[in-house]
């Protein structure tokens, strides 16, 4: 069970990734930032996103790994977090599983 301050950063850190995805992005798909996990200590975030079209994933996940530095500098000029966390992006593949059930659903 997260404590409320890993939940609180958590949230943050998820709001300033899209914010900045979505000014940094090409805007040749479109990137949404669905969650962000952080561990116990509060030094390492996992922030995970969808991407549409679907063909773009591998190069927006290409993309956001590539900018991670930038986005470091970009969540220290925008939060007030003393320690800055260490931060990797992923797919969402819990969302993207969600989404197709909810389209089988539908079809049927």
């Amino acid at each position: 069970m997260a404590t409320r301050r890993q939940t609180q950063v958590a949230e943050l850190i998820a709001r300033l990734a899209g914010e900045f995805l979505e000014r940094e992005s090409n805007h040749q798909s479109l990137i949404t930032v669905t969650r962000s996990e952080m561990s116990p200590d509060l030094k390492n975030v996992t922030i995970f996103f969808s991407v549409l079209p679907e063909k773009f994933e591998q190069s927006a996940l290409m993309f956001a790994k590539r900018v991670r530095t930038d986005f470091r500098e970009y969540l220290k000029k925008k939060s007030q977090m003393k320690f800055l966390p260490t931060v990797d992006f992923e797919l969402d593949l819990g969302e993207k599983h969600r989404q197709k059930i909810d389209e089988l659903i539908r079809n049927t």
